[in-house]
């Protein structure tokens, strides 16, 4: 793969890229910002959200799902901006979540890692909610070790999630009703920690790897097919077309723990050419 080169530097620490509107949209958790930028580089503040962390998906008919990881709610984002509340999601965990991703049906699946990794409390497992159109919430799959990315299969019927500390995605069978079921492993990748994912269109996913400073490439089984090797943590990573090339993004930081987390400004949002384009949306 060609070395990746950088899109926007100066951010602290970047995360949840996802392709919405033919263009890159991100959450700048230190700087709360959600950010959007085109193929030139050129950047626009979307909007501020004061929690960390927080992540977005958007909704089928175009609305962004805004995840308040700190305030443990889920947002959405309306036409004109504006943030209204989704969903309470306190009631099923009181620790801060992490990741949401939406179906074609206007379900949207959120996760809670089970503890508050930024003050230091030991691991403990993880778990997923349902959140349904009309705001009910409710707990579809736990024991997770830190779940982190996530996605829909386009086609609807299976979930990945990301297991950070578990070192494998795992998948789910997606029922009518959004329940969750044939749990299983979809890869094993023994020696990373797989944090944000991203599936193109040939069925095979990517994903960032903070320890090991790359993102990765691999197919059903845990075949690798790609890597793209950073200098920085890789926290994140989307596909997009700009211009209809199919495009990497990656959202890379120095880490050093997280009492720097948002210490410095270390965050670079990077791009590389992808031998796929992105999946489409389910």
């Amino acid at each position: 793969m060609p070395e990746p080169r950088v899109l926007l530097d100066g951010l602290v620490l970047g995360e949840s890229p996802r392709w919405h509107d033919d263009r890159l949209w991100f959450c700048d958790w230190g700087a709360h910002e959600l950010i959007t930028v085109d193929a030139t580089g050129t950047r626009e503040t979307a909007g501020r959200v004061d929690a960390f962390p927080f992540c977005i998906d958007p909704l089928p008919d175009g609305r962004l799902l805004v995840l308040a990881g700190s305030d443990r709610r889920l947002l959405r984002r309306e036409a004109d901006g504006t943030l209204v509340p989704y969903a309470d999601l306190r009631p099923l965990c009181d620790r801060p979540w992490n990741e949401v991703a939406a179906d074609g049906r206007g379900n949207a699946y959120a996760n809670c890692i089970g503890f508050d990794l930024m003050s230091g409390e030991p691991p403990a497992p993880g778990l997923v909610a349902l959140v349904t159109p009309d705001g009910t919430a409710r707990t579809v799959a736990g024991d997770l070790g830190f779940p982190n990315g996530m996605a829909v299969t386009p086609d609807g019927t299976t979930l990945l999630v990301a297991e950070s500390y578990a070192s494998r995605i795992t998948a789910f069978d997606v029922a009518p009703d959004g329940s969750l079921t044939g749990r299983r492993t979809w890869a094993e990748i023994e020696g990373s920690a797989p944090d944000g994912i991203s599936l193109d269109a040939e069925g095979a996913l990517w994903y960032a790897d903070v320890p090991n400073r790359r993102c990765v490439r691999v197919r059903e089984g845990g075949d690798v097919l790609q890597t793209v090797e950073t200098d920085r943590g890789c926290f994140s990573c989307a596909l997009g077309t700009p211009g209809g090339t199919p495009t990497l993004y990656i959202t890379a930081a120095e880490w050093t723990g997280t009492a720097g987390a948002t210490a410095a400004r270390t965050g670079l949002l990077l791009t590389a050419p992808a031998p796929a384009p992105p999946a489409p949306r389910p």
